[in-house]
């Protein structure tokens, strides 16, 4: 790549970005946190216990053998704790602890607290991956739940999550912003609920000052949450409900002067992920999103109903849009869409955004057919790239190029800026139209214009390219469940596992190829997308139910 093309990417990427992340980039930079040490020799905890759902898979599986996003280890001595045969995100797995409050915890304290010692032991501070500001907060919080309910006596323990606490104080996630800065607060609330003394309340009220700026900036008017992730909606709103609880079981006057404007973010945001679910009951993969990683909805659903929070059971039909975050749902009898007419996210943080701009999922009853790319990878290689590439998701790309110009693991330079321009509702068909004005930065400026239409049998996708252009191909990703047949140039037949067969036919030639989608991390399934070639400015596609 040119000097100069690397300068405008950067320089793109850069410009969006607030003066804190860049002040507190630089500063972290020249002044790393070296050193730090507990203020006292005696410690001692709060006496509620925790007695949250267990909704994660065990991830310590006996003696020193853990598994974390599909991938087996050990950890038979101090460096392995970041050893360099395993990604960093594996890494930053090990260093949580899920495990403590994972499905059966109780069954495996002894393994747990032989691990919890070694960490302790084996990882002196601030040394290696573990003492980074985001492992450092789940980490807090997952043995904060854990020490009281596991009825342990370890005073060792008690001192260590105080000076986690006050390494995680000294080193806030501010140059990142988001869900980092996020689950930082959540950790020193945690931390401040379950400790005593001066340093407990110094880490409170540092925690609620952070959720007191952060979840009215985070979760947006329609209930999602800002990154326009539906698995980080699900994290978050996981994080809010657990603060809910927290305040619940605690009894803090601080955290309860807050419950009633908790209670009202996290309604809307379990109405959100409602209307962002397919009807096989798990998310939608738009941006960063897999299953897995969060708790499922229908565990989101349960918690949040025993803490008192009740929402309506269905989504409104057959059109339900969520305007703030810029998604669209179609509901008919038989099938249903999901469409992405968002922006890449927060302008200064696009790090879980893809190149997805006017995609969307389509499910022929409970079966998934149309598919984004989902997630299985996350750090800076090839794998990664191409999973938040425009080709990986069911839209057009133009010339070759991203519809937003993602790069590295995390970045985003230019990005499309997505407009919803009508929606129309009758008896017999609902139809939606979006915009993008990513492929401006070509030389002929080319617009991508959208409609999806919806009838009781039928899907009709237009597309138009509004500007010259020498390339364009629409992809449409498969289900790997979906069996695909090409008929002719411009039909092709799929059929469904349960036996339905839908038409799917193009103005244009149109053409199978091999490729894989990502429903989990670390995992990679061969499937199908079909490609059509842009013959002229306009591409019209339609989808016919033959066999229901």
């Amino acid at each position: 790549m040119q000097l100069l093309t690397k300068f405008q990417r950067l320089y793109h990427t850069v410009r969006p970005l607030r003066f804190e992340q860049i002040a507190y980039r630089v500063l972290y930079k020249l002044f790393p946190l070296r050193h730090v040490s507990s203020d006292s020799t005696s410690f001692s905890s709060a006496d509620w216990i925790w007695y949250g759902p267990e909704v994660v898979e065990p991830s310590f599986l006996g003696g020193n053998q853990v598994c974390f996003l599909n991938l087996s280890g050990q950890v038979q001595s101090a460096q392995d704790w970041n050893s360099p045969a395993f990604e960093k995100l594996w890494l930053y797995n090990l260093h949580y602890f899920d495990d403590l409050n994972a499905r059966g915890s109780q069954q495996r304290t002894a393994t747990q607290l032989a691990l919890v010692e070694r960490w302790i032991e084996e990882n002196p501070a601030v040394s290696g991956n573990g003492w980074e500001p985001y492992p450092l907060s789940l980490r807090l919080v997952n043995w904060v739940k854990w020490y009281n309910r596991s009825k342990l006596n370890k005073p060792e323990i008690i001192r260590s999550i105080d000076l986690q606490a006050k390494a995680l104080s000294k080193q806030l996630e501010y140059h990142i912003l988001g869900n980092h800065l996020f689950a930082n607060g959540k950790a020193l609330v945690f931390s401040g609920c379950f400790l005593k003394g001066i340093a407990a309340d110094k880490y409170l009220d540092s925690g609620l000052k952070i959720l007191d700026r952060e979840i009215p900036e985070q979760f947006l008017k329609d209930g999602g949450h800002f990154e326009l992730s539906p698995m980080y909606h699900c994290i978050l709103l996981w994080d809010l409900l657990e603060l809910l609880h927290l305040a619940q079981l605690s009894g803090n006057t601080k955290l309860n002067t807050r419950v009633e404007s908790w209670s009202d973010f996290a309604r809307k945001g379990l109405i959100w992920l409602k209307t962002m679910l397919h009807p096989d009951g798990e998310v939608s993969f738009f941006n960063d999103s897999a299953i897995g990683i969060a708790a499922t909805p229908q565990q989101i659903f349960v918690y949040a109903q025993s803490l008192g929070l009740f929402v309506s059971e269905s989504v409104p039909r057959p059109l339900h849009t969520l305007s703030e975050s810029g998604y669209s749902k179609i509901t008919m009898p038989d099938h249903s869409l999901i469409f992405d007419h968002a922006q890449v996210g927060p302008d200064y943080l696009p790090g879980h955004a893809h190149a997805d701009s006017l995609s969307f999922e389509w499910s022929l009853g409970l079966q998934r057919v149309f598919v984004n790319s989902g997630t299985s990878i996350y750090g800076v290689g090839a794998e990664r790239l191409r999973q938040r590439q425009t080709a990986a998701h069911n839209t057009v790309v133009v010339n070759g190029v991203d519809s937003s110009e993602v790069w590295s693991g995390f970045r985003v330079a230019r990005r499309a800026k997505a407009t919803l321009e009508s929606s129309s509702v009758s008896s017999e068909v609902v139809t939606l139209t979006a915009s993008h004005d990513g492929y401006c930065r070509l030389s002929d400026k080319v617009v991508h214009r959208r409609s999806v239409s919806m009838m009781p049998k039928k899907l009709q996708v237009k597309d138009i390219l509004i500007g010259r252009f020498h390339s364009a191909v629409a992809h449409f990703h498969l289900h790997p469940d979906i069996t695909a047949v090409q008929k002719d140039d411009t039909n092709i037949m799929l059929t469904l596992p349960k036996g339905q067969v839908v038409q799917f036919k193009s103005a244009f030639g149109c053409r199978i190829i091999k490729t894989t989608w990502h429903p989990r991390f670390g995992q990679s399934v061969p499937s199908l997308k079909i490609e059509v070639q842009f013959k002229a400015n306009e591409l019209a596609t339609s989808v016919t139910l033959v066999k229901v």
